[in-house]
């Protein structure tokens, strides 16, 4: 049983080709020096900003109520440009090889990478379809309500891994997650617009079905994508980069397709309908993806989460700003609450009590216990 570091969850060893799970969190935390606190640091704040201007970024596409372009084609071409810079950054990475390591570029190595990656189709298919599903949220939600209503993945993402991942929480972190879905309750009150449908459905339920979906599928692919990652940690993150968002590139490209089968070879025009806003928010999306990938690899999924709720004020802010939606008390009280709950969450009061010895990730790959 290994105790995670930051938010003082229990991770039962799971092992896949005889290599541990949870080896990339707990060590990469075991050996952070003042620079890599920093970096830390400074990948969460990014991500904040990121995550907090993508709600911005799609409201401002939007002209009379819709979208003049296809989401498809702006996922296809934040894969596209994901590419580009995974690209980069592995012949960036190949130039600084040390003695006697093979080459990032070899042929057999990136063929014994993409062998033992092929998981990571999993996490880009559903992402394909998560990333479709956020243009649909903003016809019926404002950008701070969609922010607040994505943060109901981190329960969600709890389950999945303490059933995928076996990992194990304490009851004050279980509480903790019961109050953030309160606080998010809290926001949702009055958020839906009046006389309007989706898919001829009343329009609570034609929104709450999206909202279910819109929560669960990017839970999943967020375990699996954590999953695959760690499971493969000897495999380097820039080669999982390009392998995770050649996958995303090719579903979105078949969206494309069968986008184009129902409305026409027109479809097939990728950047028809595009603005600059357009532009901006495939550059926020490619780099969020980029940094997401860092996350899920030497981090946790949970934090990842925990950390995006911080951009919630932000977006707030930023849309009452810009749009004038108005900051309710029901926001200002939602957010407080979740902002007490994440508190809750990684506070050492919420640390598991009931195992009786916790085993560090040097004592598990010490030689002694390899006799």
């Amino acid at each position: 049983m290994i105790e995670c570091s930051v938010c003082h969850s229990t991770l039962e060893l799971e092992t896949v080709g005889g290599k541990t799970v949870s080896r990339a969190y707990d060590r990469h935390r075991h050996q952070v020096s003042s620079k890599t606190r920093f970096l830390n640091v400074a990948l969460v704040v990014g991500d904040c900003i990121l995550v907090g201007l993508q709600p911005i970024l799609v409201y401002t596409t939007k002209v009379d109520g819709g979208f003049k372009f296809s989401p498809v084609s702006v996922n296809f071409l934040t894969e596209a440009v994901k590419v580009f810079l995974a690209i980069v950054m592995l012949l960036l990475q190949a130039r600084h090889k040390k003695v006697g390591e093979k080459s990032l570029l070899s042929f057999s190595t990136i063929a014994q990478a993409a062998r033992n990656n092929v998981l990571l189709a999993v996490p880009a298919f559903l992402y394909a379809i998560n990333n479709y599903l956020k243009f649909i949220m903003q016809l019926y939600f404002n950008p701070a309500t969609v922010k607040m209503l994505s943060n109901l993945k981190v329960f969600v993402i709890a389950l999945l891994l303490k059933i995928i991942m076996k990992r194990r929480f304490s009851i004050i972190q279980w509480e903790a997650l019961a109050l953030l879905l309160i606080g998010i309750s809290v926001n949702q009150l009055r958020s839906l617009p009046e006389g309007t449908s989706a898919l001829g459905l009343p329009v609570a339920t034609g929104a709450y079905l999206y909202t279910l979906i819109f929560v669960t599928v990017p839970s999943l692919a967020s375990v699996f994508n954590e999953y695959a990652l760690k499971s493969q940690y000897d495999t380097s993150i820039y080669h999982q980069n390009l392998f995770l968002y050649g996958y995303g590139a090719i579903f979105n490209f078949l969206g494309i397709v069968i986008t184009a089968m129902f409305k026409g070879p027109s479809s097939f025009d990728i950047l028809q309908g595009h603005s600059k806003a357009t532009m901006l928010l495939i550059c926020n999306n490619a780099a969020q993806g980029i940094l997401s990938s860092f996350f899920f690899k030497y981090a946790d999924t949970i934090l990842k989460k925990y950390s995006s709720t911080v951009a919630t004020i932000f977006t707030g802010l930023a849309s009452a700003a810009l749009f004038g939606h108005t900051l309710t008390m029901n926001f200002i009280l939602g957010i407080s609450i979740v902002f007490i709950s994440m508190h809750q969450f990684f506070s050492p009061l919420s640390k598991v009590k009931d195992e009786p010895k916790n085993i560090s990730l040097e004592s598990v790959d010490s030689p002694k216990n390899k006799r």
